[in-house]
């Protein structure tokens, strides 16, 4: 785990390195469950594809198995809300001044929770991103008028999201995709609940074509 620090304090985020020890910079933002090693080694898989990840820890070490232990994270983070931005941001501006980055703008992959942030940050630093990846979450969201390119998956049956909102989703700069028989979570081997093996690897190829196009 790497350290930054933000207004005089500590946090901690996952670092993957390329196996060339230097490429593009890709920002990483977890779920509601907080970092755990799915997304460790989400941004490890990455990693093998070129990209220094970093993913920052925005919940400080609190994790979630359960959905209701995770809508109190959820909470938790809304009530200090500046305080969790300015982490987001921080772990944003650490990635791009890290001498492992070769690119002058980052991409940034969210999920879910951490789809939100990918949002917030786009708009709280409207230059550092090139490419933003949303992984079910921020149905309808506006990002027409982003320097940023968007693409966004999304889950068929998803309780969270609407997907009506993420079918009319459209914008010059966004390419969507909704995943037919699928729910929220489908992305994550780890959720059994959730998990669509197919779809999950259509997403992957999908953002991988996209980063690299």
């Amino acid at each position: 785990m790497e350290t930054y620090e933000v207004n005089g304090k500590q946090h901690k985020g996952y670092l993957a390195l390329p196996a060339g020890g230097k490429g593009p910079g890709l920002l990483l933002l977890h779920a509601w469950w907080g970092l755990t090693d799915l997304f460790k080694e989400t941004a490890d898989k990455y990693a093998a594809e070129g990209y220094v990840v970093f993913a920052p820890d925005l919940f400080d070490g609190a994790q979630a198995s359960e959905p209701a232990e995770a809508e109190k994270l959820v909470q938790a983070a809304e009530a200090d809300f500046p305080a969790v931005k300015a982490a987001a941001e921080g772990a944003a501006k650490f990635l791009q001044a890290h001498p492992a980055v070769t690119s002058d703008k980052l991409t940034a992959v969210g999920f879910s929770f951490g789809a939100a942030y990918a949002l917030v940050l786009d708009e709280a630093l409207p230059d550092v991103f090139q490419k933003v990846v949303l992984f079910y979450g921020m149905a309808g969201a506006d990002v027409s008028k982003s320097q940023a390119r968007y693409l966004a998956h999304f889950a068929e049956n998803d309780p969270f999201e609407d997907t009506e909102a993420a079918q009319a989703m459209n914008a010059a700069n966004l390419e969507r995709h909704i995943y037919p028989g699928t729910g929220h979570w489908f992305y994550e081997h780890n959720r059994a609940d959730a998990y669509n093996a197919e779809a999950a690897d259509l997403a992957w190829q999908r953002t991988i074509t996209f980063l690299k196009g």
